[in-house]
């Protein structure tokens, strides 16, 4: 299985960059990762309903480019669906019998997904209805996915 992470920005804090880098070392046993950072917008603090949706809008664009036809695109947006780590495991499996072994999961920046980006999706999903910080859900997301391979493979995982 391929699997592409499509994020807004850059990881800045080392213990961050230390977990991606174990866990997709980890991953390396169960499928084909690639991660693309594309670059956030630069805006000021504050910013008007319409100057976010502008930000939305070019970091979904930047997105966009990097989404295949072909892939099953999974964004991660807290309106979304809230899996298990076993139901997120199921999906991947059926995803793979179904011939759709290219998965790409989508991060957005601080402000969230353009509404293209969140159509283009096939499922949106959430970890919470809290907010958490979109380069440490790029940690979680892949220490979930790692979890989800260990358990369609019935191997042993802390719990």
């Amino acid at each position: 299985m391929q699997i592409s992470i499509v994020t807004v920005g850059k990881l800045k804090e080392k213990y961050l960059k230390d977990g991606v880098e174990e866990y997709s070392k980890r991953l390396s046993a169960y499928c084909k990762l690639q991660i693309i950072e594309v670059s956030d917008e630069k805006a000021p603090e504050e910013l008007s309903a319409t100057e976010m949706e502008q930000v939305k809008r070019k970091e979904g664009e930047r997105i966009l480019a990097h989404l295949k036809p072909d892939q099953h695109v999974i964004a991660l947006a807290i309106e979304g669906q809230m899996w298990s780590s076993e139901k997120l495991s199921s999906e991947l499996d059926r995803l793979a019998t179904y011939g759709k072994s290219q998965v790409a999961f989508v991060i957005g920046g601080s402000l969230g997904l353009s509404a293209e980006v969140l159509k283009r999706a096939d499922v949106l999903l959430s970890f919470s209805k809290m907010t958490f910080p979109h380069q440490l859900v790029r940690l979680i997301l892949l220490e979930q996915v790692y979890r989800a391979f260990k358990i369609s493979r019935g191997e042993p995982y802390h719990k």
